[in-house]
């Protein structure tokens, strides 16, 4: 087992995968790989009727290479070393430093892998897995990795004992106290990630990584753990004032600051309604004309102003007024 908590949700802290359970994602790995493997070359060997024996040769060995090495290695660098088969079991390939493997660990992998998984039938695999300690093949000694459980039986319910309320209100009033600027950024990592993978550890591996950071917690800080309490419920209630702390930090810093200046923009212009045009006054005369009469313009015809219209012919039913004749009665 390992005793590092560091990189990318990934905890080394975890039991270290044997032989049994990487052999049964291996085999889940490969049937997915062959499978696709021939569905592709029942469609090529359709498609390519007409090809020789030679080209064909050569299209199938590079569905090969493809399906058995540039496949498993790009989706062992894209899923951080989750293959199909290992997160069907719960195994994850890491480095050995604890990090994510990266395109390089996965490339030695994939190349030394072909040949002792399929070529040599994983009898090297097999001899190497079964005499070393962490279960490394060949490829993991080659590349610096080792894969891990994430999953362990009976992981899920709660690990922590309960904790007696007056060791609560005793831990409360000495977390105001603490100087926790002694406290490095690393350690508080560490104990992120311990506590938000804590339900995954086995129990003995919990424990013995909880004491540990505890102690060396409690060590930069100055105040021992209260007798009684378990180190999962101290690495919490340290973390969680240390949290306080920088909350109640940021809020100074803000009223400090004091209100944000808004900023003033320019007003927005409105569009105006188009309108029609303006009525002339009666008495501007039309253009084109001049006192009422057309005129020319460099020997064009304008149009001729609008007539005023003719006056009405009195009628001779009935005279007008004021005229000298009226017909007999």
């Amino acid at each position: 087992m390992s005793d590092l908590v560091t990189g990318e949700a990934v905890v080394l802290g975890l039991q270290t995968a044997k032989l049994p359970s990487r052999a049964l994602a291996i085999v889940l790995d490969l049937l997915v790989e062959f499978a696709a493997m021939l569905v592709f070359t029942l469609l090529l060997s359709v498609a390519l009727v007409d090809v020789d024996g030679a080209a064909l040769a050569a299209t199938m060995i590079g569905l090969m290479v493809f399906f058995l090495v540039a496949v498993p290695v790009m989706v062992e660098t894209l899923s951080h070393g989750r293959s199909l088969g290992k997160a069907a079991l719960g195994l994850r390939v890491v480095r050995v430093d604890g990090g994510p493997v990266r395109f390089r660990h996965s490339l030695v992998r994939g190349l030394v892998g072909f040949f002792e998984l399929i070529a040599l039938t994983g009898s090297p695999a097999v001899i190497t897995s079964a005499v070393h300690t962490e279960g490394k093949r060949l490829g993991d000694i080659f590349a610096g990795t080792v894969v891990v459980r994430e999953r362990t039986p009976g992981g899920s319910g709660a690990p922590l004992p309960p904790v007696h309320p007056h060791l609560l209100q005793v831990m409360g009033h000495e977390l105001v106290a603490m100087d926790l600027s002694a406290v490095p950024e690393p350690l508080w990592l560490a104990v992120r990630q311990l506590l938000g993978r804590i339900g995954q550890l086995d129990p003995s591996v919990m424990n013995r990584m909880t004491a540990r950071l505890a102690e060396d917690l409690s060590a930069r800080i100055g105040r021992p753990v209260a007798p009684g309490l378990h180190p999962a419920a101290y690495l919490g209630a340290v973390l969680t004032e240390r949290q306080r702390r920088e909350w109640e930090r940021a809020q100074q810093q803000l009223r400090a600051a004091g209100p944000i200046p808004v900023q003033m923009t320019a007003p927005v212009q409105m569009p105006v309604p188009a309108q029609g045009p303006t009525p002339r006054p009666a008495s501007e005369p039309a253009p084109g004309t001049v006192h009422g009469r057309p005129t020319r313009v460099l020997g064009l015809p304008t149009t001729p102003a609008p007539t005023a219209p003719a006056p009405a012919t009195p009628s001779l039913d009935k005279p007008a007024p004021g005229a000298g004749f009226a017909p007999p009665s």
